[in-house]
């Protein structure tokens, strides 16, 4: 262990180049797109996505690699033209909004001084900031092309979370993906961001004990659970069927997440310090099967914007210790159930109009109320499709830059294997880094599982 740390530890970054690509076709004039209260809801913080390939297949395509993602960006740039434009404060709501201008992403070049297999796959901490990841304040798209000694590469994209959320970002990296291997894109985008409040606006009362409005100096302040290490994990498929199993008793159909869930709370619960006697768990979850409009379900599936809302649960410590995993993962479904409706997500969009303008978040994110813990499902996120004429990549998953977070966090994402294996990126405090990594189940992400 103390060599492997010693290689990964001359890992070095050197910066060759930086382009601002433009739409090719842009609209006529500066567009300006409001946000929705969703998107309001989301925020503004980094979301940033890292892919990794192999040495590319034809031996004459690598010093054109660049050159091809930026020519079809440019041409990506003409059908989502709010991720070439600027987010700024409209003085007279005091809130972000769009305006589509054409100023461009930003494409940066960088060289490693390392072969792809020896990069730490595992500590996020040491391989993304400043590395594979370094962004440059107002630009809402910024993408970092890596070329390893081997010939492999990474990239990685960052983007406003006002542009969207995970399923408006696979649009766009499928699209630009398509686009560079000369395919018609699959994808016509949505960006009308018409999730408008009822009139009058109302909402559950529920709502207040899960939302909260909230002050900048409240979320640079908020409590954070000491050390937080960024963590990448394989999840083999065996293990994943498992826990299904075990959540599935007396005739109860629990899905992989559920039961995934239950199991990670119930490690949770013996990992969190003695003086507290519960913990929550939270879920991000898309509306937009819920908001389909005249009983079509694809009626939103190209939305691009933010449709997010969070469920949450709270259990007693002692009950998640000894519960097994079929009683957890019933508590699982209840908490997620209760949000996966089009009311809720109407409600949501009426709760937020009644506090604008301001910051909202949810309570659970913010860090209040005690130990928590946030999974987000991207079961449906595109990781083999990402393939922009170089073959599929051997990863992909998504990981913040974001230094403060009142809570732990667990992305999973399908593998670039195929074989219904998972990549789960994770932002953790030690003891539950700890406890999580004393079973086989969460195992360090390697070189050897991406088979380099």
């Amino acid at each position: 262990m103390e060599v492997e740390a010693a290689e990964h530890s001359k890992f070095e970054v050197n910066f060759t180049g930086k382009s601002i690509i433009r739409a090719i076709n842009p609209l006529p004039g500066p567009h300006v797109l409001s946000l929705s209260n969703l998107d309001l809801l989301s925020g503004r913080f980094p979301v940033t996505y890292f892919y990794f390939y192999c040495t590319p297949l034809v031996s004459n395509f690598t010093p054109n690699i660049v050159d091809i993602l930026k020519s079809s960006l440019a041409e990506t740039l003409n059908h989502y033209y709010p991720f070439a434009g600027k987010i700024v404060q409209n003085p007279n709501t005091s809130e972000p909004e769009i305006v589509c201008d054409n100023s461009g992403a930003l494409v940066v070049e960088a060289q490693a001084n390392i072969p792809l297999k020896e990069l730490n796959f595992y500590n996020l901490n040491q391989s993304l900031q400043g590395k594979l990841v370094s962004l440059i304040p107002n630009i809402p798209l910024q993408v970092q092309v890596t070329k390893y000694t081997c010939g492999g590469i990474s990239i990685t994209f960052t983007f406003d979370h006002a542009l969207g959320d995970a399923s408006a970002f696979g649009k766009f990296l499928v699209s630009w993906s398509e686009i560079a291997r000369r395919k018609p894109i699959s994808c016509i985008p949505d960006h009308r961001r018409n999730l408008c409040a009822r009139i009058p606006p109302t909402y559950h009362p529920s709502l207040d004990q899960t939302f909260v409005k909230c002050t900048i100096d409240e979320i640079i302040n908020m409590p954070t659970t000491r050390i937080l290490l960024k963590r990448l994990y394989h999840i083999d498929a065996l293990s994943i069927d498992r826990l299904q199993t075990l959540a599935c008793v007396d005739g109860n159909k629990r899905t992989k997440i559920e039961a995934f869930s239950a199991y990670v709370w119930k490690v949770m619960a013996n990992a969190i310090d003695q003086s507290h006697s519960k913990c929550k768990m939270g879920w991000l979850v898309d509306g937009r099967a819920r908001m389909c409009k005249g009983g079509n379900e694809n009626s939103m599936s190209n939305y691009i914007g933010n449709v997010l809302s969070v469920a949450f649960a709270e259990a007693s410590v002692i009950g998640l210790k000894t519960g097994s995993i079929s009683d957890i993962a019933n508590d699982v479904h209840d908490a997620i159930s209760k949000v996966t409706n089009q009311d809720h997500f109407l409600d949501l969009i009426d709760w937020i109009e009644c506090h604008r303008p301001g910051l909202m978040l949810s309570r659970i994110v913010l860090g209040r109320g005690g130990p928590a813990l946030v999974l987000s499902s991207g079961r449906r996120f595109p990781v083999t499709e990402v393939d922009f004429g170089f073959g599929s990549p051997v990863l992909g998953t998504v990981c913040s830059t974001i230094e403060r977070i009142g809570v732990a966090y667990l992305n999973q994402r399908p593998s670039g294997r195929g074989d219904g294996s998972w990549t789960v990126s994770a932002i953790l405090w030690p003891e539950l880094a700890a406890a999580l990594e004393s079973d086989s189940i969460f195992q360090p992400m390697s070189a050897a599982h991406l088979q380099l």
